[in-house]
């Protein structure tokens, strides 16, 4: 059972604000599940009443931040939105669209950047191919790190510290076997600058992958995912070179910019 931040050792603080507090909780729980929830299954995880929970649960309806469905009710984009008003999210944006567009029209292909987001990538921006045919990823889509081609790349340029906390944030954990796998991976990723993997989920399909990077490490990835079609511009390893010029050209526009992981 989770149980409300109003149990913990903060209590001791000088300021509470509990109705603030309850509306923070049932936001930090619908951000941890792939599903919805229905207001039994909140309550009973929350460790608290239907009487507590149900008006905040109306407000942050009403405001946007919770949606419901049939199933239940989960966590609405609005906080994820949010947060790339802020200058560094805006900023990247800014700098990586034109260059985006550029690549998109250069190989024929859609592309997207993602950042570290509690234990995952998240897809902040995205540009769609040009061509009749294309494949792209939703704003807003979250993935864990290890699933993807794109959270590896972002693990792979961590230091060991970073590393550990991400890994920590895995639920359920890795094996120790699943962990030296993903090392090793990771650590090849970081060798060669780039990953490139074929997608479980759809053939056809290649996932090429290189960081944004500040010094050695990468505050964003830049993904190309790459569709074998009979009239492509350009071949795989042609997008894939590409790729990793424009994401070192992004990289350096955003040197002077405060975009910390």
């Amino acid at each position: 059972m989770v149980t409300g931040s109003t149990d913990s050792a903060d209590d001791k603080r000088l300021y509470r604000a509990p109705a603030l507090e309850k509306g923070l909780d049932i936001l930090e729980l619908l951000s941890t599940q792939d599903g919805p929830l229905t207001m039994s299954a909140i309550v009973t995880r929350l460790g608290r009443s239907t009487g507590e929970l149900f008006r905040m649960i109306q407000v942050l309806e009403h405001r946007g931040y919770v949606e419901q469905g049939t199933d239940g009710y989960v966590m609405s984009d609005r906080l994820f939105h949010l947060g790339l008003r802020r200058p560094p999210g805006r900023s990247l944006m800014e700098q990586a669209l034109p260059e985006m567009r550029s690549l998109s029209d250069l190989i024929g292909q859609s592309c997207y950047i993602a950042i570290p987001s509690d234990g995952s990538s998240s897809v902040i921006v995205r540009m769609e191919a040009s061509t009749t045919i294309g494949f792209s990823v939703r704003v807003g889509h979250r993935r864990p790190f290890h699933e993807t081609p794109s959270g590896q790349v972002l693990y792979a340029f961590q230091t060991d510290a970073t590393r550990r906390e991400w890994e920590a944030l895995i639920d359920p954990p890795l094996t120790p076997e699943a962990r030296a796998a993903l090392i090793e991976q990771a650590d090849a990723i970081r060798d060669q600058g780039y990953a490139r993997s074929e997608n479980r989920e759809m053939m056809g399909l290649t996932e090429l992958a290189a960081p944004i990077l500040r010094g050695t490490r990468a505050f964003a990835v830049l993904t190309v995912p790459f569709i074998r079609l009979t009239d492509i511009t350009v071949d795989e390893d042609e997008a894939l070179n590409q790729l990793r010029i424009v994401a070192e050209r992004i990289g350096i526009h955003m040197s002077g910019n405060d975009f910390g992981i």
